[in-house]
């Protein structure tokens, strides 16, 4: 299963930074075991949503040529529980670029204006064409961001 763990992009600028929403339903089958009777949003999720955020931003920054590819979570520090009715607001920022494709992100999530999470994690930029369709993708930025045509 693919799990799509950002509902919304309301904010990016290329190269710099891109801001998006989570909003954690309890008919997410993750939540079921984890934990039973007291369901939370695991911190790996939220570590993947920033991810999927990066790649969001690397894909509109590259015209949808690349997308990124995690290798390295350098440091992840979790502040309260995220649960099922909380919108979790992401913020990625692009930090560092370096000369061999290294790209390096740091990750903020808040619900109702309070920290849950912060990450800095770093991967590579990769041909998005070797994995999914571009013009596909290209799309479903359109609807993340409210900008496709009704």
């Amino acid at each position: 299963m693919r799990y799509l763990l950002v509902d919304y992009i309301h904010a990016y600028e290329p190269g710099k930074s891109i801001e998006g929403i989570k909003n954690v339903a309890m008919s997410e089958d993750y939540l079921e075991f984890h934990f039973p009777n007291n369901p939370i949003m695991p911190g790996v999720m939220m570590l993947e949503a920033f991810t999927q955020l990066a790649g969001w931003l690397v894909a509109a920054s590259s015209d949808f040529q690349n997308w990124f590819l995690v290798n390295t979570v350098k440091k992840s520090s979790f502040y309260g529980l995220v649960l099922p009715g909380d919108q979790l607001k992401l913020y990625v920022q692009l930090v560092a670029e370096d000369g061999s494709g290294q790209i390096t992100f740091n990750g903020l999530g808040s619900v109702n204006g309070k920290k849950k999470v912060m990450a800095g994690f770093s991967g590579k930029a990769v041909p998005l064409d070797a994995f999914d369709d571009r013009e596909a993708q290209q799309d479903f930025f359109k609807i993340l961001t409210r900008t496709a045509k009704r």
